[in-house]
């Protein structure tokens, strides 16, 4: 059996990790248009931070943007251990919560603008 040598192991850290970003980006683009329709289905006007991270993935910003998804993931990672556990009754709010500590992470990395 024969090793891999660095190179062909690093292209196998590089892919893995572009599959797990893939992953986020589409279930995060999923879950941005649910929170618009959520707000409309409220009938509440969705604030500046949440749909500017809403625009974010649905308008694909962070192709221009590199690095921002990567920022994104990590804070999703983060959120997952200190966010409630999600029922019915808090998901609404545990994701527009998310979607504000998106903005915040967007605006203290320098990729708001």
């Amino acid at each position: 059996m024969r090793r891999r040598t660095p190179e062909e192991r690093y292209k196998d850290l590089i892919r893995t990790q572009r599959r797990t970003l893939e992953d986020f980006l589409e279930q995060e683009i999923d879950w941005a248009n649910s929170l618009l329709m959520l707000y409309r289905c409220k009938k509440q006007e969705i604030p500046d931070d949440e749909y500017r991270v809403c625009a974010f993935f649905l308008n694909k910003e962070f192709v221009r943007k590199p690095g921002s998804l990567a920022l994104l993931y990590g804070t999703f990672m983060s959120c997952q251990d200190e966010l409630p556990k999600v029922t019915k009754e808090n998901a609404f709010d545990v994701l527009a919560y998310r979607y504000r500590v998106y903005a915040q992470a967007l605006r203290t990395g320098g990729f708001d603008g």
